[in-house]
């Protein structure tokens, strides 16, 4: 811990973060909160605290979250049992409700109030308000057959983002918190992958990264190795001989769109690393997998 360490290390250690800092002043970073930082405590803390940081030093942090953990337990207790397909949940109406109540509100109000709480001023969204994130209902290609067409339920692909909810929040030092809900064209509404909404909405808001908090150390190869500084052309090679698969899926499609699109570097980190995001965005050694726009 920093407070073990002497002042000159200390000192050091500052310094060292000078360079980010200046580089990365009044950058938009898209954040994915998820796995084991939203549940353990300690983590939880340290997530909060590094948002707040990175806000007080010039940095216009979003945070988009999951909440799997969460829906998967209160399913539980009303006698269901989560079901994915090729990473994605399926989505009846009993479940919809149970993911609006707990990314709508139990989560989002929890993450709102550890940022606040820590001295930033954190606001609650969702796709819902002002109807910022569009969406229609999603049909996936099987993987075994791309012909046939999966239908996982009331789960959304986005249409449209309306950028000018956080650009407003931004410019008044808020720090937007948005749960992965979208709106459909009757006022339905759908479920979308959380790591498929941070992608869109770095992309949208033309960010300087997109980071994505994960319960692996980052991407790995075959024989398990971490891998970093890899390229979209990489990416696609691990895909193709499944190197890449299951709920890795969706965060590799939206590192890579997103990647395509402008956003200048992805990061996927190991968020059960304590401050994963200072280490990764404002010192020498990351926690995690660079992917390069190039």
């Amino acid at each position: 811990m920093i407070e073990s360490l002497a002042p000159a290390a200390k000192a050091a250690v500052l310094a060292e973060a000078l360079p980010y800092i200046r580089r990365f002043f009044d950058k938009t970073i898209v954040i994915k909160y998820g796995g084991n930082a939203m549940t353990d405590p300690k983590l939880k803390d340290c997530f909060a605290r590094d948002v707040v940081l990175l806000k007080l030093v010039g940095m216009n942090p979003v945070v988009v979250h999951g909440g799997g953990p969460q829906i998967d337990e209160l399913l539980k207790r009303v006698g269901k049992q989560g079901k994915f397909i090729q990473g994605m949940r399926v989505t009846d109406e009993e479940t919809m409700d149970i993911v609006e109540m707990v990314l709508g509100g139990a989560v989002n109000k929890d993450i709102v109030n550890l940022i606040n709480r820590h001295g930033g001023k954190a606001v609650g969204l969702t796709g819902q308000d002002g109807n910022f994130i569009r969406a229609q209902k999603l049909l996936m290609p099987s993987k075994d057959n791309p012909a046939e067409m999966i239908d996982l339920g009331l789960v959304g692909e986005i249409t449209s983002i309306d950028p000018s909810i956080i650009s407003f929040l931004d410019s008044g030092d808020f720090i937007p918190v948005i749960a992965p809900i979208g709106v459909g064209p009757d006022g339905e509404t759908y479920n979308i992958n959380a790591d498929v909404v941070a992608g869109k909405l770095a992309e949208i808001l033309g960010a300087e990264k997109l980071i994505l908090l994960t319960n692996t150390p980052g991407v790995l190869d075959k024989a398990g190795h971490l891998l970093t500084g890899i390229t979209p052309r990489d990416i696609d090679a691990m895909v193709g001989d499944g190197t890449l698969s299951g709920g890795m899926l969706p965060k590799i499609g939206s590192a890579l769109d997103a990647a395509r699109s402008g956003v200048r570097s992805v990061h996927i980190i190991d968020g059960r690393v304590e401050h994963a995001l200072l280490l990764e965005i404002l010192t020498d050694q990351g926690v995690g997998t660079l992917i390069k726009s190039k």
